[in-house]
């Protein structure tokens, strides 16, 4: 495919599944998304999954989702990542990445 990803921004929804609850996965999320510029949030479900939604340049979005497959917290064990409603946006929906309650 041609490179033509460097314009336009993206928007990924995202569930990841494992020993992600009490183990500041949510803190580490949010610290990473900032530090590669992107916005959005991230949320404690209550089955025992965090989820979120990611916005931003493409590169920067895959690699957000690399990193909540693989890397987490500290103390997280991923058993999975689940990325869905992946879409082109014209803007930005979200003014910083927050955590929510």
């Amino acid at each position: 495919a041609a490179m033509a990803e460097g314009e336009g921004l993206l928007s990924v929804d995202y569930e990841v599944s494992g020993k992600v609850q009490g183990v500041f996965f949510r803190k580490y999320t949010q610290g990473e998304a900032k530090r590669l510029g992107l916005v959005g949030w991230v949320q404690n479900t209550s089955h025992g999954t965090v989820q979120g939604q990611i916005q931003g340049p493409p590169a920067r979005v895959r690699e957000l989702q690399e990193w909540l497959r693989k890397i987490g917290s500290p103390q997280s064990r991923i058993s999975r990542a689940e990325f869905s409603n992946e879409k082109k946006i014209a803007a930005l929906e979200h003014k910083d990445f927050q955590i929510l309650k």
